[in-house]
């Protein structure tokens, strides 16, 4: 995905401005882009503040982190379970005094 030259913060002040009841071909005029990336963008970020921008880049960091943490975890339960299997060790092959 190309990367913006605006800022997510730059976005929601540009979004304020249609707000405001300026129009997106208008808007698209005076910072360069189309009005249908401005169009995009009131989709993508629309009753956003900027505040909200700071909390979702934090939420979606940590959901990165888990996601990471899970993937991990699972292919190392997945080695583990391989061995058990590989060497014939399993919790029901043992004898019971």
């Amino acid at each position: 995905m190309k990367k913006t030259r605006f800022t997510e913060a730059q976005i929601v002040g540009i979004l304020r401005e249609l707000d405001a009841g300026t129009t997106a071909s208008e808007l698209g005029r005076r910072h360069g882009v189309q009005a249908n990336t401005i169009r995009l963008w009131r989709d993508k970020y629309g009753g956003l503040e900027t505040s909200d921008l700071a909390r979702l880049k934090q939420l979606e960091a940590e959901s990165a982190r888990k996601d990471r943490v899970i993937a991990r975890l699972t292919m190392e339960v997945d080695a583990v379970r391989e061995l058990i299997a590989k060497n014939g060790w399993s919790p029901c092959s043992e004898k019971k005094p």
